[in-house]
């Protein structure tokens, strides 16, 4: 496990090494992880957008309408509790689980591995969350940026782009700011088990693939 942990600090820096689109001095501080503290963790984050290579997200990031995270303190320091609610074609749901978070790291061990970190940016109700999660023998990365209104000024999204460019990401999918929020008074569904099943999926990787390119080609 302790490989598996110092794996997406390992992943950034090789990708400092590639990037040649940005300025090696920029992505160097653009992906240099913050400290953050638990409190700064909590309360209610809206999602504006991103990137991932897991396949079929772009497709489903063009079917996302809106998400968003509450996240709360429970009687253990080093768990927090996670309600993700979302409003995928329409309709809305939410699932909940609880995570551990020390030194700045959000981690899942069990019975996938997750790891975030946290980018800089310059807005200060933003998070710019860097994630990585091992299923079996694949390895997935994602950027996403959460605010804790419903949109970030253009500014902080550009350097939000500039980061996924930096980690060689395709060009994140921001959220139609002019959108609905599902309501907080959803049933939260067991999130773990949920989330377990759709990397064990992998949402059909070839299907999905398609799908990714599809929306690409022609969205867009």
């Amino acid at each position: 496990m302790l490989r598996m942990k110092c794996v997406s600090v390992a992943v950034l820096l090789s990708l400092l090494s590639l990037g040649d689109s940005a300025p090696l001095s920029s992505c160097e501080s653009l992906l240099k992880p913050i400290t953050i503290s638990n409190e700064n963790m909590m309360g209610k984050w809206l999602y504006v957008g991103g990137s991932s290579d897991l396949p079929g997200s772009r497709s489903l990031g063009r079917l996302l309408s809106s998400v968003w995270l509450d996240i709360t303190a429970t009687s253990q320091s080093n768990i927090l509790n996670i309600i993700q609610t979302q409003r995928i074609y329409g309709k809305c749901s939410s699932l909940v689980f609880n995570v551990t978070f020390e030194n700045s790291t959000m981690v899942i061990e069990q019975p996938f591995y997750l790891r975030e970190v946290y980018l800089p940016t310059d807005c200060s109700d933003c998070l710019v969350v860097y994630e990585e999660v091992i299923s079996g023998r694949d390895t997935f990365t994602s950027l996403m940026l959460f605010s804790k209104r419903q949109s970030a000024s253009p500014d902080f999204v550009e350097m939000f782009k500039a980061q996924a460019e930096c980690l060689r990401m395709p060009s994140p999918i921001m959220i139609d700011t002019d959108y609905e929020i599902c309501p907080d008074n959803i049933a939260p569904s067991e999130g773990i088990s949920a989330l377990n099943s759709l990397l064990e999926a992998k949402m059909g990787h070839r299907v999905a693939k398609l799908l990714d390119a599809f929306f690409d080609a022609f969205v867009n």
